[in-house]
């Protein structure tokens, strides 16, 4: 059964902990286990894409340099390479953000930035999938741990104060760490008393500095965090100690990280309603940050119904509320990295090629002439009407003024790919597909895994999917 506050104890760490080992399969509906599923196979696929990046490739490097390879270690996605869980766990955390493809959850209350802008597979699915595949365990076994940890750090992410984020703090590093060790600390069968050890352990490591967004760094936020959140399990499990409150005490997590927290939106809330019910999480339909879709999906609108191309546009004013400036900082990009934060680009490349995909996400593309000068064309920043719709909302308003003078208007304060628009299933599959693609498997070997995803509670060891993604990639 779903699990309750204790009536001896009352802090929020014991009623997490309790969430965590009293969930079982059963408790999780068929909605949010069906959207669970979706997610974790887009997660699969965006590891076999971000494989491909100089990021993981670096991240690859590094591993092998540490002499830590084994044939029975956990599958490093997207390479010939096999580690230690922890060490497969953050390579995969990496590789499933280094496109900045991943999901991301939305937010209930008006002023929580968007739910902090959690990526929740990033973190938590690399650390059950690498403990799941070392312990020979069931697809039922990995989805109710990976349902667990997701939940425990949508829920902890939208309880701690917006301060977090908007002072710089990046969630999926340091909410994700959370999750991860929710996640693994199920997945390990630990008790109650341990997997509150192994909260505190894991919220001790948390960190990710939006600074870095653009970066590497911001990838290896969610490598870290998969492994932080791991490894805190792990050691809880052998006994290591750590404060029993780690999430709500004076100089605890929330305090600390955010100023303080919202206990009504933590607790007795695990699961009533799940996150992926309400209010739900994002698959992406571009490999850019979450807050250029609303803006993206409205001049997709407006490049379809008005034959648009940069030869007809004068200028693009793009108007938010001030979060995401805060966020989308590089206005004038030179990488792809970059590229992925700048709200200006990704209307100009729209504009030039009318899609924005893996393939025009590339430094050779960002660099290009046509593509540079129609950057100087794009304006962006704080709009009134975004301001006052709210921080749950993206909303975005946009501007384009023609060469002959007439100026086009649009609205969204979602994307595609959003619960309120969100991809089909048939949808998620050619996403899979074009990430399986770019990481060089072929489209018959990507059907095959998808085929055994789409079925994952049945498989009776997590290793008949995983070797599937061991190979080579470039």
């Amino acid at each position: 059964m779903q699990a309750t506050r204790a009536q001896s104890s009352s802090t929020i760490t014991d009623h997490v902990a309790g969430f965590i080992v009293d969930t079982s399969q059963g408790d999780v509906p068929k909605d949010v286990a069906h959207l669970g599923k979706r997610s974790v196979i887009d997660g699969i696929g965006l590891a076999l894409a971000g494989a491909a990046s100089q990021t993981s490739r670096i991240a690859r490097r590094y591993l092998s340099s540490l002499g830590i390879g084994s044939e029975k270690g956990s599958v490093v996605i997207g390479a010939e390479l096999r580690v230690p869980a922890r060490f497969a766990a953050f390579a995969n955390g990496i590789s499933i953000h280094a496109d900045d493809y991943d999901d991301t959850q939305l937010a209930e209350a008006p002023d929580r930035v968007y739910g902090l802008l959690t990526h929740p597979t990033a973190p938590v699915l690399p650390a059950v999938l690498a403990l799941a595949e070392r312990d020979r365990r069931s697809g039922r076994d990995l989805m109710t741990a990976y349902q667990v940890g997701v939940e425990v750090e949508c829920k902890v992410s939208e309880a701690i104060l917006p301060r977090h984020y908007q002072e710089g703090f990046h969630s999926t590093g340091t909410v994700g760490t959370i999750g991860a060790a929710a996640g693994a600390a199920k997945l390990l069968g630990l008790d109650r008393e341990a997997a509150r050890r192994a909260l505190s352990i894991g919220a001790t490591q948390s960190a990710g500095l939006r600074e870095n967004f653009g970066t590497m760094t911001k990838p290896f936020h969610a490598g870290h965090a998969a492994e932080g959140g791991l490894v805190a399990a792990e050691l809880a499990k052998l006994g290591f100690t750590a404060s029993q409150n780690g999430l709500e005490a004076d100089r605890g997590f929330f305090r600390a990280a955010g100023g303080g927290y919202s206990p009504e939106m933590i607790d007795g809330k695990l699961g009533r309603p799940w996150t992926f019910h309400s209010p739900g999480v994002s698959i992406k339909p571009h490999p850019s940050g979450s807050l250029t879709h609303p803006g993206m999906a409205v001049m997709m609108d407006l490049i379809g119904r008005h034959n648009l191309g940069p030869e007809r546009v004068k200028r693009v004013s793009v108007g938010t509320n001030h979060n995401m400036p805060n966020a989308l900082i590089h206005h004038r990009p030179r990488t792809e990295l970059q590229a992925k934060f700048s709200m200006e680009f990704c209307m100009a490349i729209l504009l030039i090629e009318r899609k924005a995909g893996l393939g025009q996400f590339t430094d050779q593309v960002v660099n290009r002439p046509d593509v540079q000068a129609m950057l100087q064309r794009v304006s962006f920043g704080v709009h009134p009407e975004a301001e006052a719709a709210g921080f749950d909302k993206m909303t975005t308003l946009i501007e384009v003024e023609l060469v002959d003078g007439p100026i086009l208007k649009g609205r969204a304060d979602f994307g595609k790919g959003s619960p309120a628009n969100p991809m089909t299933d048939a949808e998620l599959e050619e996403k899979f597909r074009e990430c399986a693609a770019w990481g060089g498997l072929r489209r018959e070997e990507a059907d095959q895994v998808l085929d055994l995803a789409w079925r994952i509670e049945e498989l009776k060891d997590v290793s008949e999917l995983t070797r599937h993604l061991h190979r080579l990639v470039w």
